[in-house]
């Protein structure tokens, strides 16, 4: 019995290391989440991005040092497997009252993989399944959300007490306007009601941080009525005191404020999973795993959406196929029909005019994730070893990734019982959206000039944030489910403050105007935005719509006044929701309405 009782008491050790190491990583998390109040109070907006930017590394640092940790006391590696069988029991003893056990597990996992072979990726050595609930976990020090009980005669009162209650520092330029505009706007929405017993307002505790906005975020309850909302928080021109813009009150509204292809929040929050429950009841639609990674925690994301994926392919039979669309040249994407995302592989081997090497395009993806993607870029998965059923795979499909990505591939029953997979070294994942150039084919006139402003608006908003897209063809932008245009081929993207841009020189005589070749020198950063006419406005549907709104684009002056303001130091304004909903419009709007009845 001793040697038994030795070998529980160094897995119990091991076990408490593991959950240190956890708690260290969240502990950094929270103080970044907590620090992002005192960003936006002072208006650090280069600040608040650096810290958007360092958080996404914390998850791996903390994993590597934990693993370093567990190599270096206890030899790890060289463990037998029933003694990691017993790390896993203690380990979930020890989340038995843990506030982030979801999170934790998905550490436990990180680490342990880093160690043990592939072959024991499984429940008996990882949490394929989550062990421990997170239902009703609770935190002491700040309940995840507080509710209100207005009556109808003090319902602007009521939301002045929400609002105050957040404990900003800096003042209101003019609070009682705004939560009169929000109040209004509200009543309009809810109609002629009668209070019930419930009638209440439940918001989340912690405000919600991403570039120069805070939002408040919660709903409204009246009898079986529940009704999302949230109140973006913004600096007021001058920068020395705050505006409630306007109030967002629909599930498509959060939809598109936690949108994919949006940076990840800073929120502090005790118990994620009791945010991510209250979102799910405003979002019924958004996916646990987004939610996840809107909230910073894009490991946990990651773990959720496998879970998702893996549940997907136990209740669907169809296959995966060759993605619909134009093939690209440095990637190879598949889907599955019924599974809506895609799986895009970097090809061994590239056209020549495409000078690039597989780490430059990892670099890209990366570059994106760290970014702020201003709705306008989608957010991607990145996997690795990830092993597909071999009989759910077109046999179109495995000549080609073996044609392309043989150094990726492996296809075998590397597990021994009996299941051929195809293994993938390296894969990114994003949500699957409608190419623009299949979308314009297929739609009316009316949506055709509808996506063309979209798409213009995309790249505008893309250059705010300081993303030159390098490929502006159609094929490589997205239209979603509510219409939004999204960029989502990122192997040729530059920072906008790294590029050239330059008007074409004119003809040194009439051998240059006639050759079919430049006549002038052009550097490996050097953008000509003129020549971009020929390759997009072929179609004259198109072409008109396209000079009409944004002309602006084809003129390198446009591009070269941007990229000053970013070098500057301007932090550009781009909102998840149309300027026309901004109170600040609505009452200018008003006001020159009564001048000109005047």
């Amino acid at each position: 019995m001793f040697p038994h009782r030795l070998t529980d008491s160094r897995a119990f050790e091991i076990a408490r290391a593991l959950i240190e190491g956890f708690d260290r990583h969240y502990r950094l998390f929270s103080e970044t989440n907590l620090a992002a109040k005192a960003r936006f109070e002072a208006a650090d907006w280069h600040g608040q991005q650096r810290a958007q930017r360092e958080r996404i590394e914390f998850y791996d640092k903390r994993v590597e040092e934990a693993a370093e940790r567990l190599q270096r006391e206890f030899q790890a590696g060289a463990l037998p497997m029933d003694v990691w069988q017993q790390i896993k029991l203690h380990y979930i003893g020890l989340l038995v009252d843990h506030l982030q056990p979801e999170l934790a597990e998905t550490f436990f996992n990180s680490v342990t993989t880093k160690i043990l072979h592939r072959s024991y990726f499984h429940n008996d050595f990882i949490f394929v399944r989550p062990a421990v609930a997170t239902e009703y976990i609770e935190s002491n020090a700040l309940p995840s959300y507080r509710a209100y009980y207005p009556q109808l005669a003090r319902w602007r009162a009521t939301w002045r007490t929400l609002v105050q209650d957040f404990g900003l520092t800096l003042p209101f330029e003019d609070l009682e306007r705004d939560i009169d505009d929000v109040a209004t706007e509200l009543e309009r929405v809810l109609g002629a009601f009668t209070p019930r017993a419930n009638f209440q307002i439940q918001v989340l505790s912690s405000l919600f941080f991403r570039n120069k906005a805070a939002y408040v975020v919660g709903r409204v309850i009246n009898g079986f009525q529940e009704t999302p909302f949230a109140l973006p928080l913004l600096h007021a021109q001058e920068g020395r005191s705050l505006v409630i813009d306007t109030v967002l009150h629909s599930e498509d509204d959060l939809l598109m404020l936690f949108s994919y292809a949006r940076a990840y929040f800073m929120v502090h929050m005790d118990v994620p999973s009791a945010y991510v429950a209250f979102l799910r009841s405003l979002m019924p639609r958004k996916p646990r795993a987004e939610l996840y990674s809107a909230l910073g925690l894009q490991k946990q994301g990651k773990n959720s959406f496998y879970r998702d994926f893996l549940y997907h392919l136990r209740h669907s039979s169809d296959k995966f196929r060759i993605a619909p669309g134009i093939k690209g040249m440095v990637m190879l994407v598949f889907d599955l029909p019924s599974f809506p995302f895609v799986f895009k592989v970097i090809k061994d081997y590239y056209p020549p005019q495409k000078d690039t090497t597989r780490e430059q395009i990892k670099g890209k993806y990366l570059l994106v994730k760290t970014h702020d993607r201003v709705g306008r870029m989608a957010d991607t998965l990145e996997y690795s070893n990830v092993a597909f059923p071999r009989a759910r795979f077109d046999d179109e499909l495995v000549a080609e990734l073996q044609k392309f990505c043989p150094s990726l591939l492996e296809i075998s029953d590397r597990d021994g019982d009996g299941e051929v997979e195809v293994i993938i070294n390296h894969v990114y994942i994003e949500r699957r959206m409608i190419p623009l150039n299949i979308y314009l084919q297929e739609a009316t006139p009316e949506q055709v000039a509808a996506a063309v402003v979209e798409y213009g608006h995309a790249i505008k908003d893309l250059v705010a944030a300081n993303i030159f897209p390098g490929d502006m063809l159609w094929k490589n932008f997205g239209v979603t489910r509510n219409g939004k245009v999204v960029f989502y081929d990122y192997d040729e993207i530059e920072y906008i403050t790294d590029c050239n841009f330059r008007r074409v020189p004119p003809p040194r005589n009439e051998e240059d105007e006639m050759s079919g070749e430049i006549w002038y020198t052009v550097g490996p950063k050097d953008v000509f935005p003129e020549t971009f006419g020929p390759f997009l406005l072929g179609n004259p549907a198109v072409r008109d719509v396209f000079l009409t709104h944004h002309a602006d684009l084809l003129d390198a002056a446009f591009w070269q006044g941007c990229k000053e303001r970013i070098l500057a130091g301007h932090v550009h304004d781009v909102f998840p929701y149309e300027p026309s909903r901004r109170f600040s419009v609505r009452r200018a709007a008003a006001a020159a309405a009564r001048t000109e009845s005047a």
